[in-house]
């Protein structure tokens, strides 16, 4: 007779990505008390240095077409109920392919009637990959942040700040995880989003490869911003140097200022350390902020008329902690220059906000890796999304929580991206 699945009480979830988020919003959400642990600061790796591009059907007809799709709504339905336009920049937008030659002359073109005005660089063999009903956007780490401000303010979702160390498992089932400052904290219930750091846990990487590609990307002000329209660019640019074209890509964000206006203070602890984290919805107050005089880390949150642009992505060793990750110059360098010459309007006049990189995760065969441990009751694994984690995020948590709350899932079939693909399981 097959065990009777008993919804655990008490889950734990290490990751404060936007994997690790979502699996706790949705767990506290289906009425799990839920801790979530991370190691620095919540999305302050790939989900808070990600372009955040959502793509209905881009994924069709392979493994990843039935979470795509799902997620792309949830992230519609989020919207609405976190106020995603005001608080993170949800929107829709119209998405473009075009080639870009360095060599050719540059602005001052006559422009294509299939291109928005502010793309006067060398461009050629322009045409409609994503439409406003298929394609869309959001800023990932503000996303993040804003879907665990709901998670702690109204499911109760805690937060920890520490390293874990290691899951502790007794008799082929998960009991507690060890952080490094020897605290321990009991679980029914473990769920380990840990993206590209996945490699980092014995347990996982015994089991299956997670391997980080680095991806570079550059924040620009533009001089004019309310020029900049809501297009996503994907290039093929071919540099002047010859060569193989490189294929980076450009996203403008909102151009509106908001500031933290309605807000509250939650208590979380770093290790033994209680600390006080302000959550907030946006304005363009500036005075409506209250940092001053609390102890407090997170959110002084602006965002400007900007331009994300990313590529030169390679497969590299992931550093031990995600502030370690530092871009290489010459990528930035090359990127400034793809700017450049996609627009004038990124040249002469525009402000840098960011150069940076992070470590997306992937796995061998492409796939996700989500699903139980095998050889590990109660122990759960949601990673190994590559370019996709922001998309994926949503299906991603909803999914894992009706499969560590209900025995199933059944939003997603998780059978395509079950870990046990790669293992017929361990004893303990």
């Amino acid at each position: 007779m097959e065990d009777q699945h008993e919804p655990p009480k008490r889950v734990v979830v290490c990751g404060g990505g936007v994997i690790g988020v979502c699996t706790a919003y949705f767990l506290a959400k289906k009425g799990a008390a839920v801790t979530l642990i991370e190691k620095s600061s919540i999305a302050c790796a790939a989900s808070g240095k990600a372009g955040g591009f959502l793509a209905l059907d881009w994924c069709d007809g392979g493994p990843l077409s039935s979470l795509a799709r799902a997620s792309f709504d949830l992230h519609c339905s989020l919207a609405r109920e976190l106020n995603g336009p005001q608080s993170y920049g949800y929107r829709a937008l119209d998405t473009l392919s075009l080639s870009i030659t360095e060599s050719e002359p540059a602005h001052g073109r006559k422009p294509s009637s299939k291109l928005p005005s502010w793309v006067d660089g060398p461009s050629g063999n322009a045409r409609p990959i994503g439409t406003t009903e298929t394609t869309a956007q959001v800023h990932p780490q503000l996303f993040t942040r804003a879907l665990l401000s709901k998670a702690t303010s109204l499911y109760g979702v805690e937060v920890v700040i520490g390293k874990l160390e290691r899951v502790e498992v007794e008799e082929g089932r998960v009991r507690a995880v060890a952080l490094e400052d020897r605290e321990v904290v009991k679980a029914d219930a473990v769920v380990l989003a840990l993206g590209p750091w996945t490699s980092k846990l014995s347990l996982l990487s015994s089991l299956f490869r997670v391997y980080g590609l680095k991806a570079h990307s550059i924040v620009l002000e533009p001089k004019e911003p309310d020029a900049i329209t809501p297009h996503a660019l994907f290039l093929s640019y071919y540099s002047a140097q010859g060569g193989k074209p490189m294929d980076p890509e450009v996203y403008p964000r909102p151009t509106e200022l908001k500031r933290v206006q309605h807000w509250e203070l939650r208590r979380v602890r770093q290790g033994t350390t209680s600390l006080i984290l302000v959550y907030g919805a946006l304005s363009k107050d500036r005075e409506a902020w209250p940092g001053a005089g609390h102890p407090c880390f997170g959110l002084v949150i602006e965002l400007i008329g900007e331009v994300y642009i990313c590529g030169l992505s390679a497969e590299a060793e992931v550093p031990d902690d995600p502030p370690q990750v530092v871009p290489n110059p010459e990528s930035i360098r090359v990127l400034k220059r793809v700017a450049k010459t996609v627009s004038s309007h990124f040249g002469e006049g525009e402000r840098v906000i960011a150069e940076q990189a992070c470590f997306l995760p992937c796995t061998d065969d492409s796939a996700p890796v989500i699903g139980e441990v095998p050889g590990v009751k109660g122990c759960y694994v949601a990673t190994g999304h590559n370019c996709w984690g922001i998309l994926n995020g949503p299906a991603t948590g909803a999914a894992v929580a009706e499969l560590v709350v209900d025995g199933r899932a059944s939003l997603v079939d998780l059978t395509p991206f079950s870990p046990a693909r790669f293992s017929r399981g361990r004893k303990w």
